[in-house]
């Protein structure tokens, strides 16, 4: 016999997994944390097998629950295509998106996936530059909307998720090691660079500038080839580089925000959507108050030798 699944159900379960758990699925989904448990159970109910079990006081797949988890993704990414052709407007034009150099490769790609899938008349513009530089923009009306990493929040952004700053190296290199420290520093517009800087002079390291182009590309160059160090959001780091620990006796980093703006009248119907899928995509991915991205199986993501 044939038998529906509802959706409903499939979305209380794939949002544990990517969240870390029932309290941010909660939350993410507005319910109380008893509703989302009787979620998970009616979906057990259904398919006759349990879908979590507990290890160490933290939640993991069962086989079932793996089994289950691609094709519940796939299901609530249709119904959301379906809902959102059937109910949005049909937009068209350009919408111009600033991000930040460093961000736009393992933030933005997701965003753009889905939002392309619900609005395939409207291009999106990206233009890649220092957080500063983009704010500017913004204010002349250059671009429509942007990301920032920023250590706090202007009073017209709105701040999506939380991330830490931490050093990072090429794979086995001893950059860290020598003295001075080589680093590779962002450009004079960069966010993080007078962190770094701060960091390295409170601590009383000496250093000296590898890089500071404005290119991403160049700092990876020097770090993949173990030239220098570098500093990174811990989300964002490409996985032939490596974080450095405590081990590497370097300064601690502060936190930073990624933040989303939009100006403060004339917002176009199509930066408003994209907007709000930008904000959907990273409450699913990070939710609330996270400082590192999962890896969709509810367990820490390895980090390489030790915890930054």
């Amino acid at each position: 016999m044939i038998r529906d699944i509802d959706v409903a159900l499939l979305r209380a379960f794939v949002t544990v997994v990517e969240s870390g758990g029932v309290t941010n699925a909660s939350r993410l989904l507005s319910r109380t944390q008893a509703a989302v448990s009787q979620q998970i159970k009616r979906l057990e109910d259904l398919f006759g097998d349990p879908l979590f079990q507990r290890e160490h006081k933290r939640l993991s797949l069962t086989p079932a629950g793996e089994r289950l988890l691609g094709p519940a993704q796939r299901m609530i990414a249709i119904n959301d295509e379906t809902w959102c052709q059937m109910t949005t407007p049909d937009f068209e034009g350009d919408v111009c998106l600033g991000v930040p150099h460093d961000t736009v490769s393992s933030l933005i790609p997701s965003v753009l996936q889905k939002f392309n899938k619900v609005m395939p008349r409207v291009r999106v513009v990206l233009i890649c530059k220092g957080s500063k530089l983009l704010l500017e923009d913004l204010a002349a009306k250059k671009i429509d909307l942007t990301l920032t990493t920023e250590i706090d929040c202007g009073a017209y952004g709105e701040t999506l998720m939380r991330d830490r700053l931490i050093w990072v190296g090429g794979r086995g290199s001893q950059a860290y090691r020598e003295d001075p420290l080589p680093v590779s520093l962002g450009s004079k517009h960069c966010k993080f660079r007078p962190e770094v800087i701060k960091a390295l002079q409170e601590a009383g390291r000496d250093w000296r500038v590898v890089s500071d182009a404005d290119s991403m590309e160049a700092t990876y160059a020097t770090l993949k080839a173990g030239l220098a160090v570098a500093a990174m959001l811990r989300t964002t780091v490409p996985e032939y580089l490596e974080r450095l620990g405590p081990s590497a006796n370097l300064p601690a980093l502060p936190d930073y925000r990624v933040n989303l703006y939009l100006p403060a009248t004339g917002q176009s119907d199509a930066a408003s959507e994209l907007a709000r899928h930008i904000r959907q995509d990273f409450a699913l991915r990070f939710g609330p108050d996270r400082l590192e991205v999962p890896d969709g199986r509810l367990k820490a993501k390895p980090i390489t030798r030790e915890a930054a």
